[in-house]
């Protein structure tokens, strides 16, 4: 992708899928990015100063150059940082605005929100100094289309289910990393339903006596059906066990083949041999979920997480398509709108595909 392009042949392109000019410069005010013009006219001319800098090759002096020699602003390397710093939470707008669109069927009228977390490498700010990572954490809710929160910590902000206030009635879904029994409660304590995905050894499972399930004997046993769903208890290391419902489907052979030369990969690198109960548990797609099953069927149960695939792949593209390296500083201020347009412009410009890896989508096919 042509960086130059983005920001030329294609900004009618970028202007239109995001609404128009008036939308734009709506936006810009209520998220107070752009209040008056001095040496910027418009919020459209803002936008697309912006993205040449997070998008271009070159730092902020040689796009004020780019700027003045196209006869867009005439504006210092400072004032351009001053601006970028400001224009935060606008971009999560925008962002959002791209990125939804509209709360699917299955979701019952409540709010959904994908939570997943990515990491870029943080700039070292001297010699002796050895690179970190920015983890971007975030939150993206539906049907309102945007993002309710959007964190950047360094890598020692780890991934957590309750980082963000739980809103009474919510669906929180998110991958295997927040398969988090403690937070997990804590979201339900709340108010909050979930939907997670679960790997075969990353709970203490029980049945509805108390004793231990045995989820790889469930899973060999239903290889012919092809389906799970069940009630479930799943241990707390503090606190009473989580009532909870085990929502499992199998992968088709392609995608079951896949995972199982990641498991083989995996053990190869970590010096141990596999055993059956990996390989057999890759065939399968294991969630967890509070939601009740007379209120939401298994294939609603399926088409919620199929959700979180929107924003996992989105990074996924984010870094391998727009170049998405490390935002240049060590300021949060500056460093979150650089990668929020990064963001804005996969969303904007790449169409996102059903399916992604092992989603449960194609796991039937």
């Amino acid at each position: 992708m042509n960086h130059a392009a983005l920001v030329s042949q294609d900004w009618q392109l970028i202007l239109d899928r995001l609404g128009g000019t008036a939308a734009i410069e709506s936006s810009a005010r209520r998220a107070k990015a752009f209040l008056r013009p001095r040496e910027i006219p418009n919020a459209v001319a803002l936008l697309r100063l912006i993205l040449a800098y997070c998008l271009g090759p070159g730092g902020l002096r040689s796009t004020a150059a780019w700027a003045s020699a196209i006869g867009l602003v005439e504006i210092s390397n400072v004032g351009l940082l001053q601006r970028l710093r400001r224009s935060g939470d606008w971009l999560a707008v925008l962002v959002g605005q791209a990125l939804a669109r509209g709360a699917p069927a299955a979701s019952r009228g409540r709010l959904i929100r994908l939570v997943d977390a990515t990491a870029v490498p943080q700039a070292a700010v001297a010699a002796r100094q050895k690179n970190g990572l920015w983890r971007i954490h975030s939150a993206f809710d539906l049907p309102a289309e945007r993002f309710e929160f959007f964190e950047l910590t360094d890598q020692h902000g780890g991934e957590r289910l309750d980082r963000i206030p739980v809103e009474k009635g919510e669906i929180r879904i998110a991958d295997r990393a927040y398969m988090q029994p403690e937070r997990i409660a804590a979201v339900i304590g709340a108010g909050g339903d979930v939907v997670v995905r679960a790997g075969w050894k990353s709970a203490g499972w029980l049945d509805g006596a108390g004793n231990r399930f045995d989820l790889i004997a469930a899973l060999r046993n239903a290889a012919e059906a092809g389906l799970i769903d069940r009630p479930i208890g799943v241990r707390r290391p503090h606190g009473p066990a989580l009532a909870m419902r085990l929502v499992a489907v199998k992968k088709s052979a392609p995608a079951a083949e896949a995972a199982r030369r990641k498991a083989h990969r995996q053990a190869q690198q970590g010096g141990h041999q596999i055993d059956r109960d990996t390989l057999d548990a890759a065939d399968w797609v294991i969630l967890v979920t509070s939601l009740a099953a007379a209120a939401f069927p298994t294939d609603d149960i399926l088409a919620l997480y199929r959700l979180r695939w929107r924003i996992e792949l989105a990074f996924k593209r984010l870094k391998s398509l727009v170049g998405l390296g490390g935002p240049p500083g060590t300021d949060e201020r500056s460093a979150r709108p650089y990668i929020l347009a990064h963001l804005l412009m996969i969303l904007l410009l790449e169409p996102l595909i059903d399916e992604f890896e092992d989603s449960p989508r194609s796991v039937a096919a």
